[in-house]
């Protein structure tokens, strides 16, 4: 896109450059991109910035059609992002189902409308530092081990977020200085949800108790885990490679590897095998087979894509799955 529209040199103008900018020159150097526009100040900074900085900026905007004028909403926000310089804009309207609760169906619809409709290009989506420290949270709330707290990753294939170094504040400062009306969810408002109570209540207290800077340390806390995580996963895959015994793992190998490393053996093998949702409980029960052996049978580690159970067992010196 040669005629890139020009956005205020203000601060806030700057840093959401800046933030795209390095984000492309990372992961997506050829600049040709798409953004998931819901209509919110998050998502249409994100879209001026990354029509400032990409060569060519396709916006996705999904209605969940779960409120009345949802379809004016997308339409709007449509508009918006050609206003900003996207080449094109779509509605994409999707049929948001019932299982996991209204939040988990809304968000399945929504990436799988957005991983179709993306003709190959990542997708860059509007989650900020502020979002990272909800997700860390709501990782130790669940206490299913560091993965859990390593938060968002700024690029998960397709999956683009390059505003996670970047405060929810300076999106919304970025849409006055552009004169934009971001559209207001009222599911962010909603204390139903438990995110929505993070945000709202939690993490106030905490920045009040704390003497501030939770979200930055809870940000910064997520990258180091998954810095050290990156390096435990590079291990786990070694030393699954010489663990092998055609489709099972050898016991001698598993017991003597350091528990961090081998439970990513364990998981990284369940998951190869077909293994959905599983948990540290899950994986800490397969782990129990070579560690704590004391003639115990099979143990039940989550469903396959068939919906029939996952068992896994030790025979013969191996750690063996089945499905029942």
């Amino acid at each position: 896109m040669n005629d890139r529209p020009r956005l205020p040199e203000t601060r806030a103008a700057l840093e959401l450059r800046h933030a795209v900018r390095e984000w492309l020159g990372r992961y997506a150097p050829a600049g040709v991109i798409a953004v998931a526009l819901s209509g919110g100040a998050d998502s249409l900074a994100l879209t001026a910035a990354a029509c400032a900085e990409a060569d060519v900026v396709d916006a996705l905007i999904v209605d969940h059609g779960l409120q009345a004028g949802s379809g004016d909403v997308a339409a709007e926000a449509a508009a918006l992002a050609k206003r900003l310089g996207c080449r094109s804009a779509r509605v994409l309207t999707v049929s948001v189902g019932s299982e996991g609760g209204l939040e988990a169906a809304a968000r399945r619809a929504r990436y799988a409308a957005l991983a179709e409709a993306r003709a190959g290009s990542p997708v860059l989506l509007g989650h900020t530092l502020d979002d990272q420290a909800e997700t860390v949270l709501l990782g130790l709330g669940r206490g299913s081990g560091a993965r859990s707290i390593w938060g968002m990753a700024e690029f998960d294939d397709p999956w683009g977020r390059p505003l996670l170094g970047v405060r929810r504040s300076v999106t919304r400062e970025l849409c006055a200085d552009l004169s934009i009306t971001a559209w207001e969810d009222p599911h962010n408002s909603a204390p139903e949800f438990t995110r929505v109570r993070l945000r709202n209540e939690v993490l106030p207290l905490l920045e009040d108790v704390l003497g501030g800077g939770v979200a930055p340390a809870l940000a910064r806390t997520a990258a180091q885990l998954r810095e050290d995580g990156a390096v435990l996963d590079a291990l786990a895959g070694e030393l699954l490679a010489v663990a092998r015994d055609g489709a099972a793992l050898r016991i001698e190998i598993l017991a003597t590897a350091a528990p961090a490393v081998r439970r990513r053996v364990i998981r990284a093998w369940l998951l190869e095998r077909g293994a959905k949702s599983l948990t540290d409980n899950n994986l800490r029960a397969a782990e129990a087979l070579v560690t704590r052996w004391r003639g115990q049978g099979g143990v039940a580690v989550g469903g396959s894509p068939g919906g029939t159970r996952l068992v896994a067992a030790r025979e013969h010196g191996r750690l063996i799955l089945s499905s029942e």
